[in-house]
């Protein structure tokens, strides 16, 4: 039997995988974010009201009331930051890909990156909740913020439960 056409024939398409339809849609935006504020940001742009890139100088107002860190980021900050615009946004693009078109690339390489994503996003967590500019509106911040923690993790369960990965001979 041809390999190809019984692939095909499992194939469903990812509007119909509504998970993966979801990822995407949340991994596209974090490949924008990454690029457009996080390696600015890391490579030392400020954020400030006068910033000369202005996605910074628009997340200004929103830094100054919700994530003061992000006005003078301490080093760690700087290095989840380098973590989401050098590493993050790269790979979420294959990630992507990988999602649209199921291959079986894409477990090891997923589940590579939800444990890196995870792991960077319990060091930004803990410079918020224990360093010196605590979040003042705790709901708001969780809301915008868990995702990043959440996504890959329900990745890495979808990439572990799902035979849709499997390398196919």
């Amino acid at each position: 039997m041809n390999t190809s056409s019984s692939r095909d024939q499992n194939f469903r398409p990812i509007r119909r995988r509504r998970v993966d339809f979801i990822l995407v849609g949340f991994f596209s935006i974090s490949v924008l974010y990454g690029f457009l504020f996080s390696l600015p940001e890391g490579l030392g742009v400020p954020v400030s009201a006068d910033s000369p890139w202005p996605p910074l100088r628009a997340l200004h107002d929103w830094a100054v009331a919700e994530e003061p860190a992000h006005l003078d980021p301490p080093p760690n900050l700087r290095a989840a930051l380098w973590f989401d615009g050098f590493f993050q946004a790269p790979v979420l693009l294959l990630i992507i890909a990988g999602l649209i078109h199921p291959r079986p690339w894409l477990k090891p390489l997923g589940l590579f990156y939800a444990g890196a994503s995870v792991t960077n996003m319990l060091f930004y967590f803990t410079q918020t909740f224990l360093g010196p500019h605590p979040p003042p509106n705790l709901g708001y911040y969780l809301i915008f913020n868990l995702p990043w923690l959440f996504a890959p993790i329900i990745l890495a369960l979808r990439l572990l439960l799902s035979k849709d990965f499997s390398d196919r001979k």
